[in-house]
């Protein structure tokens, strides 16, 4: 009975975590380093139309350190790495998740820079906690602050400078990445027509200088609520959107043209007794990037998740995601209006061996209908299956 208990007090602290139960392979005069990391066997499936399976089985490791300076200040990083496992050798991918350096001065709070989650996130992560899919209504790496993003300088306080138990904050600025890529246009090999037209030119993972912040408090007893705001400016090529390198015969109306991204979001949690329950809402402007990668004008955001630890290791988890969009520009036999970007239910589960060893398993109800927004932008509408197993330390 005291092994379940103890997994039923660690399991929700690792999910939270997101890197496991960390090694300490060094620690002595002021100075520790932690490495961690996991092995993840997963596949996938479609199950409705022509269905289709997928191998996703990937590697992940990383490390935090920190080096006492003083009796006031203490430097650290971290540093995370990514590497795929479901392509033949030579044709796999690498990515650097994480990788920044700071400086903590006591209650005075820390400072860092490098590559890093927008602050933003901070709320997001609420319910950022399904067993497989989850915080993509309006969340997405390299999107401007909305998760993991380059060059940001983010300042963190907690506790309020030592005066307020559970009260955070944290503010962050971000410094321009163009990232915009020349146009690319396909043709027809018979006519010489252009068929086609690269969204990358849109700059779609690139951004102007912005700021974003978040504040969280914790009322105790499990109950904690979080509110944040994000504004960046627009490279020109997210303001052009093409339109006036788009070849004649393309359908491609560019989306979004504001100066601004904005996304604002609150959230509540409770995460007490076994219990883990939170419910997010969240509005973007000019920001959230849409299945082809054009920028949407405006989405209206919904995530909740209900989850339970039982003590013997099984967590069961439902969890439903949506993203609506507002007045979308036309294109490809899409009127414009409103469309879903992004619906779905989730119910899965993991079961922990314990806190190295688990499985778990996820099903995917697809809420989005095959419409003439699903046909222009190649949304995808099928249901989906995903189940795994990792070993973590």
């Amino acid at each position: 009975m005291m092994k379940r208990n103890i997994l039923a007090v660690l399991i929700p602290a690792l999910l939270v975590a997101g890197a496991a139960n960390a090694a300490e392979i060094y620690n002595k005069n002021g100075n520790k380093l932690d490495f961690y990391g996991k092995a993840v066997g997963e596949h996938g499936w479609t199950t409705n139309g022509n269905s289709t399976n997928a191998d996703s089985t990937y590697a992940r490791i990383g490390f935090k350190g920190e080096t006492q300076i003083n009796d006031q200040m203490t430097g650290y990083g971290q540093w995370e790495y990514n590497m795929t496992a479901s392509n033949p050798e030579g044709a796999q991918s690498q990515n650097t998740r994480l990788a920044f350096a700071g400086l903590k001065f006591g209650d005075a709070g820390s400072l860092d820079y490098g590559r890093n989650y927008g602050a933003i996130y901070d709320v997001a992560a609420y319910t950022d906690m399904l067993v497989v899919w989850g915080g993509d209504s309006w969340v997405a790496t390299d999107n401007f602050m909305t998760g993991r993003t380059n060059g940001v300088l983010t300042y963190r306080n907690s506790n309020f400078f030592g005066l307020v138990d559970g009260l955070n904050f944290a503010l962050q600025y971000q410094g321009k990445n163009d990232r915009n890529s020349p146009v690319t246009v396909e043709y027809d090999n018979t006519t010489g027509t252009p068929t086609s037209i690269s969204l990358s030119g849109n700059g779609a993972k690139a951004n102007g200088e912005g700021y974003s912040t978040a504040v969280t408090y914790d009322f105790a007893e499990g109950f904690s609520v979080a509110a944040g705001y994000a504004n960046s400016d627009r490279t020109d090529a997210q303001k052009n959107a093409l339109t006036a390198s788009t070849p004649a015969g393309v359908a491609y109306n560019g989306g979004a043209s504001g100066d601004q991204a904005e996304a604002w979001s609150t959230a509540a949690k409770y995460d007490a007794n076994n219990v883990y329950a939170a419910i997010q809402y969240a509005e973007t402007t000019n920001m959230t990037r849409e299945a082809d990668a054009n920028f949407a004008n405006k989405t209206q955001n919904f995530e909740a998740v209900v989850q339970y630890q039982f003590d013997f290791g099984l967590r069961p988890s439902i969890g439903y995601v949506q993203s609506k969009g507002k007045d979308l520009v036309a294109r490809n036999g899409f009127n414009g209006g409103n469309a879903d970007l992004v619906k779905y239910v989730e119910v899965g589960t993991w079961y922990y061996f314990n806190k190295n060893m688990n499985v778990y398993a996820a099903y995917k109800f697809n809420l989005l209908d095959d419409n003439a927004y699903s046909a222009a932008t190649g949304l995808e509408t099928d249901d989906q299956t995903t189940v795994g197993i990792v070993y973590q330390f």
